[in-house]
């Protein structure tokens, strides 16, 4: 039987499900681990949390309490690294304001982790991926290419000062991004994770019934992501996203391949993807650089084509 209190459920493939409790308050329910993408244990636990928690923000809300989940195999990970993973996600959990307050461990051949967050918003300010309007502007909060440069800083293809600037990117909260949209008239966010720039906007274009059409000269992109992509350091995933994505995304004849792939590429602890009108999109924009400095509108909502995605 359906509860009219659930605001929010699976059906538009939105980051969260939301509660409504009373009148005032909403509960927001997440969760999300994966394997490392990191050597270090002390960032790995910062990039998941962080990847975690931003769900909540996507969707208008506070984080409040975090619980952890985490997989080790206990004869292969020692205690310092099991301590560093869950200290990093601690920290961060700290850092956005929530408290860590438990969680699972299972053993696991192959180590993962990640948090289970619950927020809080009120019920008339809940943002979901399907509600973009014709007209809309989109910004994007932080730039691309962190499944591709993982990658290559895995291969040790990555300058020591890239791989710091991927770090600070991945463990850098939407918290700064989410309060700057509060005053504003955002229609619809989601946040940049593993569908990759199109397959989060595919499903903001669905679920609100547009078209997305994104500029390909304006994506904010991670340095040394364009060379990468283009001597072929793609990540398995991309190729599965693009694949999945091919029958609902048109790609214009000036857009190179390397790009294409960058959009395609799984993210993690990506920026948000903001829709909302026109006319506010350049305060927003204004107000994000200080603690977002690649933000850049990136798109605009259109009346539905034959198409979700259109890069050009």
């Amino acid at each position: 039987m359906a509860d009219p209190n659930l605001l929010v459920g699976f059906d538009t493939s939105d980051d969260a499900a939301v509660y409504r409790v009373d009148e005032h308050t909403a509960l927001i329910q997440t969760v999300d681990f994966f394997p490392p993408m990191v050597d270090d244990p002390y960032l790995f636990g910062q990039v998941a949390a962080a990847n975690a928690l931003s769900d909540v923000y996507a969707m208008g809300g506070t984080p409040k309490l975090a619980m952890n989940l985490l997989c080790f195999p206990s004869d292969l990970l020692s205690k310092e690294d099991v301590l560093a993973i869950l200290r990093g996600g601690a920290d961060k959990a700290r850092e956005a304001g929530a408290v860590l307050c438990g969680g699972h461990t299972i053993e696991d051949r192959e180590p993962k982790y990640g948090l289970c967050v619950t927020g809080f918003v009120h019920p008339d300010r809940v943002l979901t991926n399907a509600a973009a309007q014709t007209g809309d502007a989109l910004i994007l909060t932080k730039p691309l290419g962190s499944g591709i440069l993982s990658t290559a800083a895995k291969a040790g293809l990555l300058p020591e000062h890239q791989v710091d600037l991927l770090m600070a990117t991945m463990t850098t909260l939407n918290a700064a991004a989410a309060k700057a949209m509060e005053k504003y008239t955002v229609h619809a966010c989601t946040d940049i994770t593993g569908f990759g720039l199109i397959g989060h906007a595919t499903e903001m274009a669905r679920g609100s019934g547009k078209t997305i059409r994104l500029f390909a000269d304006r994506l904010p992109l991670m340095e040394g992501v364009l060379q990468q992509a283009q001597d072929g350091i793609v990540p398995g995933g991309a190729y599965r996203n693009r694949e999945y994505l091919s029958r609902t995304t048109e790609i214009g004849p000036a857009v190179s391949t390397a790009l294409s792939d960058i959009c395609f590429d799984p993210q993690t602890s990506g920026g948000l993807l903001i829709s909302l009108p026109m006319p506010e999109a350049e305060r927003l924009l204004h107000d994000l650089l200080p603690n977002c400095p690649q933000a850049a509108i990136i798109g605009q909502v259109e009346e539905q084509l034959n198409k979700h995605i259109i890069l050009e």
